[in-house]
């Protein structure tokens, strides 16, 4: 062999060396064909376009980009493609069981850390890429995402609020016990803490252990035994101190809410979102609106209490409080969104089974959202109320590349997100039944 022709053979296999490696180096680069995208940011349907993704971020989107070569591509030109959905009230370590009595006071933490990653992942699979977490025992809810994050379990992206605060004898406080049995388990663990000092040392235990949003009870519940539905259980000073020490460490504030003097005291404490919010009146919307205050309203879960709970041994003082509830919550939704409060989604999955997150959207739309403005609650308004806008919400450069995509528009039939046939999270298909 000539030296000439062994030159010749030495480059075409660098040639053919360089080549295989570009294309190892595209097995990471994805473009899907989306045939309808919804643009959440401007409100409008977008069609025919191409989303370029590189590992787990969206480089680019438009109808005429060039498709890199080797890249892999994913067809759904006959579907509607839109962000991954975001649920801004999850518990993503309950749900209801057989007895109202066993869930409470006999499962361990061990037994609810063993089934949240069923829940994480049923919650992805139903579009739901990303959640904020507003209240688990024992930090599971941090381990969940730790593990979520270092890819060893499948389940949305998680904002985690670990412990709920509230004071002695409140809705995050199990009550009717006789004060002569003892509380069994580290007493540090439970998020139960009275007066200024107090609240703010809880907050500081809460972040220690992993909180990237802090969740207290402004007011009395509905699946708890104390009297009161809606009653305030801080004081103005304490609330102040939860919201100002959450600011200190840069996280934002939620705060459980039904009853209506409990709204207005979390709102002018300065929370980024009331929870529920039962129970609004005139002036509470109009704070809402002067503070830029967030509405998370669980709109759907009042059809599973009163439909359900019963079967399961729960007490009939919690069914009667609901059966108050309910009604108002919606009405008070309805009110708010005339009035031009902000809205983000958020379920209280946990108080239903996990993976029925879509159900809400029908009823928001029935009590005063369009179409549109349901979708941009679970997308671009619930990442803007996260603070994670620069990261998920919308399909745009930057951004992870969390989409859903379903055979038909959701515009024209907001049910379809009920069911969601496509998922993906991180450039990673979770789903796909659209070839079905």
């Amino acid at each position: 062999m000539t030296l000439l022709r062994l030159k010749f053979t030495a480059l075409i296999l660098l040639f053919l060396s360089i080549n295989s490696f570009a294309q190892q180096q595209n097995d990471s680069v994805k473009v899907i064909k989306a045939g309808r995208l919804i643009d959440v940011e401007k409100g409008k349907i977008l069609t025919n376009q191409l989303i370029l993704i590189d590992h787990d971020t969206i480089k680019s989107i438009g109808a005429n980009l060039i498709i890199p070569a080797g890249a892999t591509i994913i067809d759904l030109s006959d579907a509607t493609v839109l962000p991954g959905l975001i649920d801004c009230h999850t518990h993503l370590t309950v749900q209801p069981g057989e007895n109202y009595y066993d869930d409470i006071f006999r499962k361990t933490p061990v037994d609810l850390a063993i089934v949240a990653p069923i829940y994480a992942k049923r919650t992805l699979e139903a579009g739901f890429t990303t959640c904020r977490d507003v209240g688990a025992a024992a930090f599971i809810d941090i381990s969940l995402r730790n593990a979520i994050n270092r890819g060893d379990i499948p389940g949305p992206r998680i904002l985690a609020a670990t412990l709920f605060i509230g004071s002695t004898g409140s809705h995050g406080d199990l009550n009717g016990f006789s004060p002569y049995l003892d509380w069994i388990g580290p007493k540090q663990m439970t998020g139960v803490a009275n007066g200024v000092e107090g609240v703010r040392a809880q907050v500081r235990y809460n972040i220690k252990y992993g909180a990237e949003v802090i969740k207290f009870g402004a007011s009395a519940g509905v699946l708890t035994e104390e009297e009161s539905v809606g009653a305030p259980q801080f004081s103005q000073e304490e609330m102040n101190a939860i919201v100002e020490e959450a600011h200190l460490w840069g996280l934002k504030t939620c705060a459980h809410a039904h009853g209506t003097i409990a709204i207005k005291m979390a709102v002018k404490a300065g929370v980024a979102s009331i929870e529920h919010g039962s129970f609004l009146d005139d002036e509470a919307i109009k704070l809402m609106k002067s503070h830029g205050t967030y509405l998370v309203a669980d709109i759907y879960n009042d059809d599973y209490i009163l439909s359900d709970y019963a079967k399961h041994g729960t007490p009939e003082k919690i069914i009667n409080k609901e059966k108050l509830v309910g009604k108002a919550q919606r009405l008070s939704f309805q009110r708010a969104v005339q009035a031009g409060v902000k809205i983000a989604f958020g379920t209280d999955a946990g108080v239903y089974p996990h993976g029925w997150n879509g159900k809400q959207f029908k009823y928001m739309v029935r009590f005063g959202l369009t179409p549109m403005q349901a979708i941009q609650a679970a997308t671009i308004n619930a990442a803007d109320l996260l603070g994670w806008k620069n990261k998920v919400g919308s399909l745009s450069k930057g951004k992870y590349a969390d989409l859903i995509a379903l055979k038909d528009d959701p515009l024209t039939d907001i049910t379809l997100l009920e069911h969601i046939p496509f998922v993906m999270k991180g450039g990673t298909i979770y789903k796909d039944e659209l070839k079905k």
